[in-house]
C-alpha cells in the first residue's frame, strides 16, 4: 500500500513539497552571505592635495621685477618695499643703465664717481628695507661693463636710471631681527637660547623690525 495515498496526497504534490524543502533553502542562504574582500572602488583613492593658505612671517617670497626705461631703479625698489611692507633683497639684475653715481671701495668715503654714458649691468645686489628700518641698513652695489670693455663697480649713490628694460631677481621678507656685532658673552648666550627656542617652536623675546 502506498503511504502517500493513505494520507490523501498525490505523488506529484509530495515530490514538489520535497523539492521545495530540500532545494529551496539554498538560494536564500547564498543571498544573505556577505561578499569577501573590499567593495569595488574602496581602495587606491587619490588623496586630496595639501594646500597652504597662509605663509609664516619668516617666509621668503621670490619676485621677478621689471623696471621700465627712464625710471629710477633705486626709487622704484624703495617704493615697492614701502607699499608692500616687506624688505627686498636684490639677488641679481640685467639690463642697461646710464649716468651712474657710485662710491668705490678704494676711494675716500665722501668721494662719488659719476659714470657718463650707457653701461651694461654685470651684477646688482643689495637690500632695501621699508621704515622703520635702522639707518644705513639699506644699500645697493653694482658692477658695470662699459662700451670699451672696462669693468667698474661700487655702491650706488643717488638715482640709478634705467636706459632700457631692467629685470631684477629678488626675494622679500616680512620681518628681520636686528642685532649688533660682535656679541658680548651674555648676548651670545641669549642668542643661543633664542635660536634653540625658535628651533623648538617656542617663542622668545627678540628685537625685530616688523614691516607693516
Amino acid at each position: 500500500m502506498d503511504f502517500n495515498y493513505s494520507l490523501g496526497l498525490s505523488r506529484g504534490e509530495s515530490d514538489s513539497d520535497a523539492g521545495a524543502s530540500s532545494g529551496g533553502g539554498a538560494p536564500g542562504t547564498s543571498s544573505n552571505r556577505r561578499p569577501r574582500g573590499r567593495p569595488p572602488g574602496s581602495k587606491n583613492k587619490p588623496k586630496p592635495p595639501i594646500i597652504v593658505t597662509r605663509d609664516t612671517p619668516n617666509a621668503l617670497r621670490s619676485h621677478v621685477l621689471e623696471v621700465s626705461t627712464d625710471v629710477d631703479i633705486m626709487e622704484s625698489i624703495s617704493n615697492y618695499a614701502r607699499r608692500r611692507g616687506r624688505g627686498v633683497c636684490i639677488l641679481s639684475g640685467s639690463g642697461t643703465v646710464a649716468n651712474v653715481n657710485i662710491r668705490q671701495p678704494a676711494s675716500p668715503a665722501a668721494t662719488v664717481v659719476t659714470l657718463h654714458g650707457r653701461f651694461e649691468i654685470l651684477s646688482l645686489s643689495g637690500t632695501v628695507l621699508p621704515p622703520p628700518a635702522p639707518p644705513g641698513s639699506s644699500g645697493i652695489s653694482i658692477f658695470l661693463s662699459g662700451g670699451q670693455g672696462q669693468v667698474v663697480g661700487g655702491s650706488v649713490v643717488g638715482p640709478l636710471m634705467a636706459s632700457g628694460p631692467v629685470v631684477l631677481m629678488a626675494a622679500s621678507f616680512a620681518n628681520a631681527v636686528f642685532e649688533r656685532l660682535p656679541l658680548e658673552e651674555e648676548d651670545a648666550a641669549a642668542a643661543n637660547a633664542n635660536a634653540n627656542a625658535n628651533a623648538s617652536g617656542v617663542g622668545a623675546p627678540t628685537t625685530q623690525y616688523e614691516f607693516e
